[in-house]
């Protein structure tokens, strides 16, 4: 391993958000530390599976077809931005995650596969929803 190969190893691994590359079938190949304090589920337990591992049930659906779609034109409909979705602990607790994807390029400009940042964002969102409430004079519900 080259000196940059070992840093961007050390980079990927330490980053304080989680960094998850799945293949061009949805498998999971690369899951770092803060994958695993998101999600739970340690990198053995990760690598390998499908994405279906986070993902709620009721969001497999149209996640799977934003994924064929953008392994197949190779462009993500956000283009990059972030988006706050929903993810599954490994508990089964659904937690609010804020996430970017992109894709990853050969030097052809086929797709190999995808990556996603994300942050955990359910104190921020339950927050906000709080205080919404609050200013709705406590009659909405969560």
């Amino acid at each position: 391993m080259s000196s940059s190969d070992s840093l961007s190893e050390l980079i990927l691994e330490q980053a304080a958000e989680a960094v998850i590359y799945a293949n061009l079938e949805g498998i999971i190949e690369r899951w770092n530390a803060a994958a695993v304090a998101m999600f739970g589920y340690c990198a053995v337990e990760a690598l390998g599976q499908n994405l279906d591992l986070i993902v709620p049930e009721h969001l497999r659906k149209g996640h799977w077809r934003g994924f064929d779609a953008a392994m197949a034109s190779g462009k993500t409909r956000l283009g990059g931005r972030p988006t706050l979705t929903r993810g599954m602990h490994k508990s089964g607790q659904k937690i609010y995650v804020e996430m970017s994807f992109a894709l990853v390029l050969d030097g052809a400009g086929s797709a190999l596969g995808s990556v996603a940042v994300a942050r955990d964002a359910t104190e921020r969102v339950e927050r906000e929803k709080t205080a919404a409430n609050a200013a709705a004079g406590g009659t909405a519900h969560t």
